[in-house]
């Protein structure tokens, strides 16, 4: 396990820093996140209906007393009890036609093996936000660390300037401007730090609020990364392993199986009884059998019912499918477009607006160029790594959402 605590001496006593590697960050929403916990369960629960689905009916024990005089007190005695009241005893069970028990036990295996592919469903989706949580605060950490430095430049800048005034090469009513414009740089840092607080509270609600603490920090680098893939590929990975699309095709199942226990259940029973007779001096057995005549209810309803459940999950697994099929194109084409743009980013105009914002700086600073210029080249060059550290960000998603439609 990667997942580190730092100790700051003197911190006072929540001085431990607890550093998340994006491993880290996937391993501890897996097993700390409440929710995904709390949907586990249901996999517990639906095991514990399949224990209920194999159970065989019970025994049925009567006991029955024919002859009491209670309606005629005075003819009560213990003599008139041994030899006019009739006892009797007898065990039944009810045996189950049609493989109804069978087809229960099918049916209910069927829908823990569909709450399980479910759950999977649910652990894919959590790991993608999981991912993208945590690149969110690398951007977040990227932007801060990118505006703190352009705040460090130009108050440079600010500071050279301000040489020049007092030297008088710099008229006080052009250096004003330059010292408003610094304004602009400290709110870019304050709106970074907010950002960074909001990307990082994100991220800990999906690994567990109570898992790391407020002053967690997390390793890893905004960075391009190239990937070789193909769309057919993907669609054939995706359709053999979505777990939505396995859960979709354990309902189609679970839906068989549930129109066959309905013609199972149009079976009817047989009781079959064993009975023991005492009357006066005579013992003897008895045997009985009952069962319900079909005449009128042979479960119509229940068996059509399912039958229409059958051509639903069919239906609903064919949307599915058509579905994971649109998910990994459009993820796909979304991967492609991120990449062409991060190359064009590294491709060289990176560092044409850094050498264009040198240049221009240290034009002004020799009075060679406008304020007007030097601005607007800073801006350019501020729009220009917020873009690219955002491209970077997107193209890092892109690639784990090609993981996230392919299901693996």
């Amino acid at each position: 396990m990667s997942l580190t605590v730092h100790a700051q001496v003197g911190s006072g006593p929540s001085s431990q820093t607890a550093t998340l590697s994006m491993a880290d960050a996937v391993r501890l929403a897996l097993e700390r996140n409440r929710a995904l916990r709390a949907q586990r369960l249901a996999v517990d629960e639906s095991k514990a209906d399949e224990i209920t689905a194999a159970l065989k009916p019970n025994l049925n024990a009567s006991f029955g007393a024919a002859g009491l005089s209670v309606f005629s007190p005075r003819q009560f005695t213990f003599g008139t009890v041994d030899n006019n009241v009739a006892y009797n005893v007898a065990l039944g069970y009810t045996f189950e036609r049609g493989g109804k028990r069978e087809q229960r036990i099918s049916v209910a295996r069927d829908a823990t093996d569909m709450t399980a592919k479910g759950v999977m469903d649910a652990e894919r989706q959590l790991r993608f936000q999981t991912e993208q949580a945590f690149i969110n605060v690398l951007l977040a950490k990227s932007t801060l660390a990118l505006t703190q430095e352009n705040l460090t430049n130009f108050s440079q800048v600010v500071e050279v300037n301000q040489q020049r005034v007092t030297a008088g090469d710099l008229a006080e009513g052009d250096f004003l401007p330059i010292s408003i414009q610094k304004l602009q740089f400290e709110t870019d840092v304050s709106a970074a730090e907010i950002g960074l607080v909001q990307a990082k509270a994100a991220l800990r609600q999906l690994v567990g609020f109570e898992t790391v603490p407020d002053t967690f920090d997390v390793t890893g680098d905004l960075a391009y990364g190239a990937q070789s893939v193909t769309l057919e590929d993907l669609q054939r990975e995706a359709l053999a392993s979505r777990p939505d699309l396995l859960a979709a095709h354990s309902a189609f199942t679970l839906a068989q199986d549930s129109a066959a226990l309905a013609r199972a259940n149009r079976a009817r029973d047989v009781s079959g009884s064993l009975g023991y007779a005492n009357a006066v001096d005579s013992n003897t057995l008895g045997v009985g059998v009952s069962f319900d005549l079909p005449i009128r209810d042979r479960n119509q309803g229940n068996i059509l019912h399912a039958d229409i459940a059958v051509r639903q999950a069919a239906e609903s697994e064919a949307a599915v499918r058509f579905g994971v099929l649109t998910d990994v194109s459009n993820a796909f084409a979304a991967f492609q477009t991120s990449e062409k743009i991060v190359k064009l980013y590294e491709s060289g105009y990176l560092d044409q607006t850094q050498r264009s914002l040198q240049i221009t700086t240290y034009a002004f600073q020799r009075g060679a160029t406008s304020l007007l210029n030097l601005l607007d080249s800073e801006r350019t060059y501020r729009d220009t790594q917020i873009a690219y550290r955002q491209a970077l960000a997107t193209h890092m998603t892109n690639v784990r959402q090609l993981t996230f439609v392919v299901g693996k």
